[in-house]
């Protein structure tokens, strides 16, 4: 995933990820055909999974980016909470598809799956558009040739200083570039009772010329917040797998189902998940505040998966209750993180309008989240003959583990509620 992203910063993302969901569903298929050819090799089984699991890294750090060149970061919680909803509709589909398939013909749950996700590579290739600027697609309104900045970015402040000469440094034609260009005032902050006026606004072309150099690994890490949240994910995505993976297998022996219907139960985690995703970017929006927004839902989780394991026991209906609860307070944190958070800090401040860091802090964040999920699936595998219970108290410790990295970030955004009033923001123009 680390290097991923990094040879996303430098190729075109619709070449990068059609390539990427062709291998990927080139190798998904080959594992199914492993039935038909009657293949007992571990070996085989082996290799084809990682190399899957190689390509397949190609595809979070391009949508991620795709998805921020289109949308400001506003209502980035928002729009993107909704479409993250894509990874549990995929979820979804997939424990359905390959449960109708497991107990009769196991090689098409892995054939059908990889047909589907090589069909999507070639709409990508045909119709997706990275930019805005790809298709031309700005502002209705003209902007007046003065107002173009030709690195198409914009510094704007909440201040008007004057030289010696008591004469205002920002021009006409700075002033009515702010005017007729909505776009500009839209991007301003503004409470709704102290609206920022246009005379109290410089527009100044951005720092850094026009070179747009791709960030390096260790420069993305330099960015503050990069870390604690990828730590995070990895946590959080640990008990997110865990639940992905072993929940058919715990319904069956709680419920006493068979591996059909247990499949489709599992599905209501992720119709939970796609609640919590929604709702965490709703919040995050509202508040301005990522990482408290994550920590509220991680706190109030943990409670919540020490009830799991006693309440399912319960019935039928608990579990599903259930189910749908531990889906949206596991799955909020995790999907605000692989997709709002990644995006702002991907367009961080201090990158002074650096766009090519998008792709390598999305597979920083997502990289460092996978190795949680592999860590989770084989520590439930260890812990689970020893009795379930066990493996809750995993799950609540690697939780409790996700809040504890974000305290210091919680802090201060709580510490911080706002920006003084002559703080400078950097808005990237489309």
């Amino acid at each position: 995933m680390y290097l991923s992203g990094i040879i996303g910063e430098r190729l075109p993302i619709r070449h990068y990820l059609t390539f990427g969901m062709l291998a990927s569903g080139a190798f998904t298929a080959l594992f199914g055909l492993g039935y038909f050819y009657n293949i007992h090799s571990l070996g085989f089984y082996v290799v084809t999974q990682i190399v899957n699991g190689l390509v397949q890294t190609t595809g979070w750090p391009s949508v991620v980016t795709c998805l921020s060149n289109w949308f400001g970061k506003g209502r980035r919680g928002l729009i993107m909470g909704v479409w993250n909803s894509h990874t549990s509709v995929g979820n979804i589909l997939g424990s359905l598809i390959a449960g109708y398939w497991v107990s009769t013909c196991w090689g098409l749950s892995f054939i059908v799956p990889g047909a589907i996700v090589a069909a999507m590579g070639i709409v990508c290739f045909l119709f997706l558009i990275e930019h805005p600027k790809d298709i031309a697609c700005f502002s209705s309104l003209a902007v007046p040739k003065g107002c173009e900045n030709g690195t198409h970015r914009f510094r704007l402040q909440k201040q008007i200083f004057t030289d010696d000469k008591n004469k205002p440094l920002v021009s006409r034609t700075s002033l009515r570039c702010f005017a007729e260009d909505p776009e500009l005032q839209c991007l301003l902050p503004s409470d709704g009772k102290h609206p920022v006026h246009q005379s109290h606004v410089m527009v100044l072309p951005a720092d850094g010329g026009g070179s747009m150099a791709a960030i390096s690994f260790t420069g993305a890490l330099r960015i503050p917040g990069v870390i604690e949240f990828s730590l995070c994910l990895l946590f959080a995505k640990l008990v997110s797998y865990t639940f992905l993976f072993w929940l058919p297998l715990y319904i069956t022996n709680v419920d006493h189902l068979d591996a059909r219907q247990a499949g489709e139960l599992s599905t209501l985690f992720d119709v939970g998940g796609i609640f919590g995703g929604i709702l965490a970017g709703v919040i995050s929006d509202r508040l301005e505040k990522r990482a408290s927004t994550c920590g509220l839902m991680l706190l109030l989780a943990a409670p919540t998966l020490y009830t799991f394991s006693t309440i399912s026991r319960m019935g039928l209906e608990a579990t599903v209750a259930m189910l749908l609860l531990s889906g949206a307070l596991v799955s909020g944190p995790y999907a605000l993180i692989t997709t709002a958070v990644s995006a702002d800090l991907g367009t961080h401040k201090s990158l002074k309008g650096n766009s090519h860091a998008l792709a390598t802090v999305t597979a920083i964040i997502d990289g460092t989240g996978s190795v949680g999920a592999a860590l989770g699936p084989l520590l439930a595998g260890l812990l689970s003959p020893s009795g379930w219970n066990n493996v809750f108290y995993m799950l609540m410790f690697a939780d409790a583990c996700a809040l504890l990295f974000l305290i210091r970030l919680i802090h201060k955004e709580l510490s911080c509620p706002g920006s003084a009033a002559g703080d400078q923001v950097l808005f990237k123009e489309h």
